[in-house]
Formats: C-alpha cells, structure tokens, sequence
C-alpha cells in the first residue's frame, strides 16, 4: 500500500466517524438556558402584564430586531429596544391596546460562549385563545441547516493535520523525508481556514434567523463585530502567518549554514511555535469555556487538551502514513521511543485537561449521568480507556525494541488508535453542541394547564374565567374577571353565579362570589360528580345594565 493509498484511507476513516454526528443544531445545542420567564410559560392571568422577563443561564446579548412580543391579533405590542441587565432581558409592552387572549414571547440572543439562542413560549391574559400567534421561524428550524457542524468538523481535521506531522518532521524527520508532512501541514492549514470561514457564515445565519442563501454582505460584517468574530478572524490570520512560515521552517537549515541562518531559522521555529499555541487558544475562546464558572481556568485547561489531542492524533497518523513503512530499523529505532515519549506527554495533558474541564462543565456528579453532556463524557471516556489500553501495548513493544524489527504490529495498534480516535472525536463534536450538564434542570418549568379555562362574550362584557382543578369530590377555586370590548377593566356591581347537571337531575346550584377586585370576583364551587356542567355567570355593571354568559365545562 502506497504512502498515498495509506493517507486517503486514513482520511476516509476519520471523516466517517466525525460526519457520523452530523446534523442540524436543534434546540438543544444552545447553550444559554432559559431558567426563568415572567409571566411563566402557559401561565394563564386574569389581566394582561405590562412586561415580559426572560432570565438565562448566562450573560446574553440581544440580537436587534430579534426580540419581540405578539398579542392574541398577531400585532406586535413590544415597544422600544429591550433592557438586558446580566442574564435577564427586560420587554416592555405598551400600556394600552393589550387584548385578552394568548400572547408570544418570541427571543433570538447570543449567550456568552458566542451559540445563538432562539425560543419562544406563550402565556395568557385570561382564557388562551383558540388559534394563538405563531413565531416566523420555528424553534426547531436550524437556519444554517448542517453548514456549522460541518464547518467546526473541517476545522477539527484541519487541525490535526497541521500540526501532528510538522512536529514530528521538524524534531525527528531528516530533511529529505519532510516533503509529505509540509504538503499535508499546508492542506490541514486549508481545511482549518475553510472550517472558519463556513462557521463564520454559519454564526451569521443563525445570527439573523435566515438561510444562508438570503444572507447579506451586511449580515457577514456584523458577524465581525462579536466576539465570535473577533476569535474567528484572528484564526484566520494566524492560518495565514502559519502557511508563510511553515515551508522554511520545516526545510531547515544545514549544517553548513552561517550562524545568522541558524538564528534566523530558530527564530522562524519560535514564532511558528507562538502562532500554533495563539491558534489552539481561539477553540476555547469560542466555545464552553468562555461561559464557565472559571473562565480563564477553563480557557487554560481548553487549550492544553486542543494541544494534546492534535499533538497525540496527528503525530500518530504522520507516523502511519509517512513513516512505519519504507523506513530502516535503526532510523525507526531512534525515533520511535522519542515518539512515545511525546506521545505518553501529549495523552497526559488531554487527560489532565479533560478531567479538569469536565468538573467545571458538569458542576455535580449527578450530572455525569443525568444529562446529555455527562453521557457523552462517559460514553467518550469509555472509548479513550480503550484507546489508551491499545497504546500501553504498543509503548511496551517500543521499550522492549520490538517496535523497530516488527514496524507491522505497531501500524496495525495504531490503526487501532486512529479508528476508534475517531469515534471519540466525533463524540467530542456533538459534545461541544450540547449544553453542559451544569445547565442541566435549570430550564423554566412552564404552568400546568389543569382545569378550566375559558373566554365568553356578551353584548355588554368580555368574560374571562378559570375553574381549578376542575375535579368532582373536592373543593374548585373559579376566578372570574370582565373587560370592555376594548379590553379595559369593566367594574362588577353584583355577581351571580350558578352551576347546573341536568343530566343527572341536579338543579341548578347557587355560588357565592366575593369581589377581590372591581372587575375580578373569586368563589369555591364544590361538584359533588363529574359530568359536563352547565355554569351560567351573570354580572351586573351598573343600576340597569347586566348581562349573563352561559357555557358547560368538563369536571372530571
């Protein structure tokens, strides 16, 4: 098998296992969470507020224009731009024109780690209306469909291959032999600018709530101005110097060079070093780890596992492709323990790192498996303990010498490690699209909706009324209120109100009402069976006006 044939199948089976989690973000790859909402989610009220909470997770920025509030007539009646205090955004609505009925609360923020977060939930003022508004794009719509996934997948195989052979050609290769590791380094550098440029457009359609194709070019330039953009572009410039100086650096210097090209060149070495380590930095910069408890602790422990994993995965697949076959026993024999040994450093930092990381990001042990992202951590961990029982052997036949004589059996162990690498990669994928299990259970709880409630209509009165549980054999709380047409309050004079079974031959049955506001009586019916009940409420407005609405309601 060619050095070739090696690489592309290689490839073949990395980018399997990491398309494998493709799939359009959902819901659930937001990371700010809404914990709490005022009024709450399907809550029922008797008036209509006069604004709308929303607290998150975490600190949040309000996408202009993103942010509104629908009444039962599909108008929108949110006015001015919305307050954002830390993690709550603040909607004001206008004092008039607020109509009964079921309203939408419909948001699109970006939260702290750079992950656009659109939802919507809807509560009423009195009983919710038969057909509520609708939101203009459906919470589990993904504007950018797969283009982000794919995007942070490119960038991940972009990585690995930009720095695993490089260092292994620049510290253990001959000069001659470091062709194949400069053109792979300059295609993983490639594939890293192309994973950023397609999140960048990716960031942009989730940004607006828009398919990519009906993006604009002022679309893609307010991406630039987050924080995202500011990460994204700074990656791609450090691509841009990398590409520059990898070349010279891997050429090297030989021994015959005057001592200004040896410094030149140890000074090109460090500052293709410098820019690798600022590039591992923009990952975390982008992700979790700027949301944590611990940001600076979490962006330090970030980098080190970027490193690790890269310097661990890409050296091993630089080693398969490039150098177990074709090379003599005594060259292996000097550079595959220095492999090892940078190897067994590398997988002590991921390790360490992930460990870390993951504390943070899971906040209790019973998130380790009370949550998707602690699933996935064990699910992940699982498949890394099998990878490093895998390179235990193959470190053991390096120590023994073996490894140099039979360069066989260690291709076959790392193809081991390459494959199943993989799968733990594409883990990692979907783990960084799903919210940390510290944000599991923090969601707003919504009302139950149990009982009764309904919205009736006079010639003289809007009735909007309640009845909890709604449950035969014990005590039900009914809460009535009366609104103009315009929807203003409308002061009650007199109540009266009686619930009737005729089916089951009972009469009529007399409630007393007690007026807790001018427009809003309260009263306790008890309904000795169940049966759908005929509930008539009569209220006088003034000496001689009066109306009565008339419904049946189920009681179970």
């Amino acid at each position: 098998m060619t050095v070739r044939t090696r690489a592309a199948a290689l490839l073949g089976l990395i980018l399997t296992a990491l398309c494998a989690a493709l799939g359009p973000a959902g819901p659930a790859a937001a990371h700010a969470v809404v914990v709490a909402t005022t009024p709450q989610r399907d809550e029922v009220l008797g008036y209509a507020p006069r604004e709308v909470l929303v607290t998150f997770s975490e600190t949040i920025a309000v996408v202009p224009g993103r942010v509104q509030v629908l009444a039962p007539d599909g108008k929108r009646i949110n006015v001015g731009e919305p307050e954002v205090r830390d993690r709550t955004v603040r909607i004001a609505l206008r004092p008039s024109d607020r109509p009964l009925g079921t309203y939408l609360v419909s948001y699109r923020v970006i939260s702290a780690d750079s992950h656009p977060v659109a939802g919507s939930f809807t509560f009423a003022a009195g009983a919710p209306s038969a057909t509520p508004p609708q939101p203009a794009l459906a919470e589990s719509e993904s504007p950018a469909g797969v283009l982000v996934p794919v995007a942070k997948y490119l960038g991940y195989l972009g990585l690995l291959l930009a720095v695993g052979p490089p260092l292994l050609a620049a510290t253990m290769w001959p000069r001659r032999r470091r062709r194949g590791a400069t053109a792979t380094a300059l295609c993983g550098l490639g594939l890293v600018a192309a994973g950023t440029l397609g999140t960048w457009v990716g960031q942009a359609a989730q940004v607006v709530g828009a398919p990519v194709g009906q993006l604009s070019l002022a679309d893609l330039r307010a991406v630039a101005d987050s924080d995202v953009g500011v990460v994204l572009a700074a990656r791609l410039a450090l691509v841009g110097l990398a590409a520059a100086l990898l070349p010279a650096v891997l050429r090297g210097v030989d021994d015959r060079s005057s001592a200004g090209r040896v410094v030149a060149g140890r000074v090109r070495g460090a500052a293709l070093a410098a820019i690798g380590l600022a590039g591992f930095v923009t990952w975390p910069l982008a992700g979790h780890p700027v949301a944590s408890p611990l940001p600076p602790v979490s962006i330090a422990l970030g980098t080190l596992h970027v490193a690790g994993v890269t310097v661990w995965l890409g050296g091993l697949f630089a080693l398969t492709v490039f150098l177990l076959r074709g090379t003599h026993e005594r060259v292996l024999a000097r550079i595959l323990p220095a492999w090892s040994r940078l190897a067994t450093l590398a997988v002590a930092w991921l390790v360490a790192a992930g460990l870390g990381q993951a504390v943070i990001e899971l906040g209790r042990p019973s998130a380790l498996w009370g949550s998707t992202y602690g699933r996935l951590l064990l699910a992940k961990a699982a498949l890394l303990a099998g990878v490093l029982a895998v390179a235990a052997g193959q470190r053991r036949l390096i120590r023994r010498r073996v490894a140099a004589v039979r360069p066989r059996w260690v291709a076959r162990a790392a193809g081991v490690e390459l494959a199943v690498t993989a799968v733990v990669l594409a883990l990692t994928a979907v783990l960084v699209q799903t919210p940390p299990g510290r944000s599991a259970g923090t969601a707003a709880d919504g009302v139950n909706r149990e009982g009764v409630a309904q919205s009736l209509t006079t010639d003289l009165f809007t009735l909007q009324f309640d009845i909890y549980p709604a449950v035969a054999g014990t005590t039900n709380s009914l809460h009535a209120y009366v609104y103009t047409p315009q929807a203003k309050e409308l002061p009650v004079a007199e109540w009266t109100v009686t619930a009737a079974l005729p089916e089951a031959g009972i009469e009529p049955i007399t409630v007393d009402v007690f007026a807790l506001e001018p427009h809003h009586g309260s009263a306790e019916i008890h309904f000795p069976v169940a049966g759908d009940w005929t509930l008539r409420v009569s209220a006088r407005t003034s000496e001689i006006d009066r109306s009565t609405a008339t419904t049946t309601v189920t009681i179970r």
